[in-house]
């Protein structure tokens, strides 16, 4: 049995309107995870979340006009007995989250955070297709970890050896090269909707992204 809610939120911004309609689909009714996404966690918080992330993502790349955004007028989300966590499919905008994941976890906040993660692959730009996964998969951390949502068992400022190892480690990157010029992630999104080169990092900040990890390092005492 699947239960299905739709969701249209009129979101107003700076310069025009923006209409994006959410679906919420519960696939697991039948498991514990599924159940307890019904009873605990709720359709309308979910859709509330996913209204909240995408406005808090448009702030974060700056796109005050619709016009710089990607066309998205649906939103849909799937409970599906599932391993792993959660996943988008970009191309359809389609977020699917695990209801064994859902029956671990011990706060909202868990399922709030993984929510910006997803929603920012449904907003960002990926130099099409040309991005590495681990700078796009940090960029949505770095949504994540700006909207006050990383989890406690993420990795500390300095730590990892890889700017794109992705995730944590690059979401603590990134916000370092924020600190370098405001709005770099912002910018770097921009960059990245027709293609993707490393050297968007020397566009905008005058090195290259090994040479910043290195800076980042050091910075934070080159912490393992």
């Amino acid at each position: 049995m699947q239960t299905v809610f739709f969701f249209s939120v009129l979101l107003a911004v700076t310069h025009g309107i923006q209409a994006v309609e959410y679906t919420v689909t519960n696939t697991a009714l039948s498991t514990p995870g599924g159940m307890r996404f019904r009873d605990y966690i709720g359709t309308q918080y979910t859709k509330q979340t996913l209204n909240s992330a995408t406005q808090f993502i448009w702030k974060i790349f700056q796109e005050n006009n619709p016009a710089d955004r990607k066309n998205v007028q649906k939103v849909s989300l799937f409970v599906d007995d599932i391993d792993g966590i959660a996943f988008t499919y970009i191309s359809t905008s389609e977020i699917h989250v695990s209801a064994r994941y859902l029956n671990t976890i011990t706060t909202i906040d868990e399922l709030t955070g993984v929510l910006y993660h997803e929603m920012t692959h449904v907003w960002q730009w990926n130099g099409n297709g040309q991005a590495n996964g681990g700078l796009i998969e940090g960029i949505a951390d770095y949504v994540r970890l700006k909207a006050n949502f990383a989890p406690s068992h993420w990795v500390k400022d300095g730590q990892g050896d890889k700017w794109d190892h992705g995730y944590d480690v690059t979401a603590r990157f990134l916000d370092y090269c924020d600190s370098l010029r405001n709005g770099f992630v912002a910018d770097l999104n921009k960059l990245m909707k027709s293609g993707y080169s490393d050297d968007f990092f020397a566009t905008l900040l005058g090195k290259t992204p090994d040479q910043l990890f290195m800076d980042y390092k050091n910075h934070y005492g080159n912490i393992p």
